[in-house]
């Protein structure tokens, strides 16, 4: 349609992450990348020597989070052997997410204390649902992660509905509201002639030409298997 990105690019697409809040709003958002680790301590060793093996406090990407564009999305990849081990947000962390500006939080990672964040209309989108903290902690933050097989960069335009979750390109999302609202009176006309007692397959067929056919798609660069690929 805006010929922005290949028609397989741009959402979670390995059905790993899930709504879990289906009658809250849809959510939108500036991602805040990180990841996490919930399985074992966050430990290091001091230097110089006696060398001691401390707790390492990343309280530091709050202040991250703020020097990102509002609203937030917080987006954090949970890199463990086992994704979904325990859960960073849950009753206390959502709050905070919530007071720096953030409207949902994005892992293919756990979530738990689901009731505190429906309450205050914070999203999770996740993966997984624990009872446990273990050892949550943030890793780093501020590069591009993985999320349901989308790559999400930082300060990229998040998406996200009771469908799941996906990126806006920020080059036309300005545009889409007015085009979504050109679609949806598309397709009301078609849904409404389908469920109208004058049906037919003729007719419909000329409705569809009425209202216009998909774009015809441009060929792009040759992709590494050697095949043609076409934008919208």
């Amino acid at each position: 349609m805006f010929q922005v990105r290949l028609r397989h690019e741009g959402f979670a697409s390995d059905n790993s992450v899930h709504c879990l809040f289906k009658n809250l709003p849809p959510m939108v958002g500036y991602a805040v990348t990180g990841r996490i680790r919930t399985e074992s301590p966050p430990l290091a060793s001091t230097v110089p020597p006696p060398r001691q093996l401390v707790f390492v406090d990343r309280r530091d990407w709050w202040n991250h989070i703020l020097s990102m564009p509002a609203p937030r999305v917080l987006v954090m990849q949970d890199i463990d052997r086992s994704p979904g081990f325990a859960s960073l947000f849950g009753r206390v962390h959502t709050p905070i997410g919530k007071a720096l500006g953030c409207v949902g939080y994005v892992t293919n990672g756990a979530v738990r204390d689901l009731e505190a964040a429906e309450r205050i209309g914070f999203h999770f989108f996740a993966g997984h649902v624990s009872i446990s903290r273990a050892y949550a902690h943030v890793v780093d933050f501020g590069e591009p992660v993985e999320i349901g097989g989308l790559r999400i960069a930082p300060g990229d335009l998040v998406h996200g509905d009771q469908h799941g979750i996906q990126t806006i390109p920020r080059s036309v999302a300005a545009q889409i509201p007015a085009m979504a609202a050109l679609l949806m009176e598309k397709e009301r006309a078609v849904i409404e002639y389908c469920q109208s007692p004058d049906f037919s397959l003729p007719k419909l067929q000329a409705l569809l030409r009425q209202v216009g056919e998909p774009p015809v798609l441009e060929p792009v660069t040759v992709n590494q298997s050697g095949k043609d690929q076409k934008r919208r």
